[in-house]
Parts: structure tokens; sequence; C-alpha cells
């Protein structure tokens, strides 16, 4: 079982490790292009201006800048430490006891622009770069990693269930054809149900934990629904592929 996670804007500064090694990330066929990427983005950090404008990014956002600038010399950590927000406050990984850090390990991987997709454990640097950003110059990062990511995804997975909740924008730099998703809708008196996207991110990490946690791995989106309830989440299977959380 593979649960991919969305990556986050927000992330947490510093780390323990050495300087990025993109030798030691998962899935080796991503390091030309993840090379590539850090290469020029690094390069785009020298110019603030230009950085802004390719990034989204506002006035005074200096330290995000200057990550990006460091990006081959500051501290790395564990990617699932990097990443806050919603959905990793819900995931609590920091409340996982070793063991259930093993799970964690060999259970997630996350989504990430700059990446492609990493493991949980893959040591990375603090950086700044959406799926949705266009580097001043080059191709969407969409038609970037469509080239490669697709297939190290495929052999990643290796016929395993995968559970899929990053967001659109970044299934779309690299699909999994089969892979189960899951939609959060709020549920309001009337019956009506909508989507609400801090509910969204937050139950998807409760889900998130709750696979994690289990003891056996779903083999089916059957197997993930059941999984999801033991841990108190309320579910629909709208199709063989789709489960609805409702909140």
């Amino acid at each position: 079982m593979l649960v991919l996670l969305p990556p986050s804007e927000t992330k947490s500064d510093g780390g323990s490790g050495g300087p990025l090694n993109l030798d030691s990330l998962a899935m080796p066929q991503l390091t030309a292009v993840r090379d590539k990427l850090v290469t020029q983005l690094t390069k785009l950090a020298a110019d603030p201006d230009a950085s802004r404008a390719a990034l989204g990014l506002g006035k005074g956002a200096e330290a995000e800048i200057a990550r990006n600038a460091a990006l081959r010399s500051s501290p790395t950590r564990p990617a699932l430490d990097r990443y806050t927000g919603v959905l990793y406050d819900a995931l609590d990984a920091p409340g996982f006891t070793k063991a259930q850090r093993a799970k964690a390990d060999a259970r997630l991987a996350i989504g990430s622009a700059l990446f492609g997709v990493i493991r949980a454990g893959d040591p990375i640097p603090a950086y700044r770069l959406s799926g949705g950003s266009k580097l001043p110059g080059q191709p969407t990062l969409q038609a970037v990693w469509k080239q490669v990511l697709p297939e190290a995804l495929r052999a990643e997975t290796d016929g395993a269930l995968t559970i899929d909740l990053r967001s659109g924008t970044y299934q779309n730099l690299g699909r999994i054809p089969g892979a189960v998703t899951a939609t959060v809708l709020t549920e309001r008196p009337d019956g009506s149900r909508t989507v609400v996207s801090h509910f969204n991110k937050h139950h998807k990490g409760l889900l998130a934990r709750a696979l994690v946690l289990s003891r056996t791995e779903p083999a089916d989106i059957g197997g993930v629904a059941r999984v999801a309830e033991k841990f108190g989440l309320r579910c629909e299977i709208a199709s063989p592929t789709e489960l609805l959380v409702l909140t």
C-alpha cells in the first residue's frame, strides 16, 4: 500500500541532516529532472523580482527566496517533518511511536513540484515551488514531470494499492491509473454536500493517519473505507476508485 499525500506551501525551517543529496531520494529515475529544477530554482533566486513573479510571492517574501537560493547547501530533514499545515497537523507525525514512524516511512509518499514524488523519510531542504508555477523560459511543471513521473510511479507502486490524496494540480504532474482517491464533503443540515478547503485537508490528514496506524493493509477501496470508519471517519464508496469522506 502507498498513500500519496499532497505537499504544503508552508514548511519547517532548519534540520539536522546534511545538504541535499539527490541520489539519496526514492525513485532515482527522477534524479535528472530534480537536479535540473533545483539548478533553475537556485538561479532564479538571484533575481528577487523574477522569483516573486514566477512563484506568486508578494512583498516580504525574502525568506522564501532565500530558501531557494540555499537549496544545495541548507540542512535537510525528512519530508514528513518538513511539510506543515492543516493536513500535516491532522496526521500528527510527531506523535507517532518509533514503530508507527517506521510504518509511515513505508506507507507514505508526498507529491512535490520540485522533486516529483518523495518518500516520507527522504531528506529534503525547505523550498518554495508550487505545482502551478512556471519558471521563466521553461515548460510548465506538468509538461516537465509528465515525461518521467508516471512511469516512476508505476514502478514504485508495482501493482500495490495506492491511495492518492494529492490535489488535482499535483495529480496532473503524474497520474496513477486505478488509484483510490478521496473526496471530502461537508454535509449540511438540509442534506446538501459541498467541498470546504479546510475540512478537505484536515480529513485527508486523518485518513492518512488511519492508514498509517492500521495494523492491516487494505487490498481495495472497501478495505480503505473499513480502516477509515474504524478510526471514526464517516465514508461512502462512490465508485471502485473514489471514496467519499463526510464531515
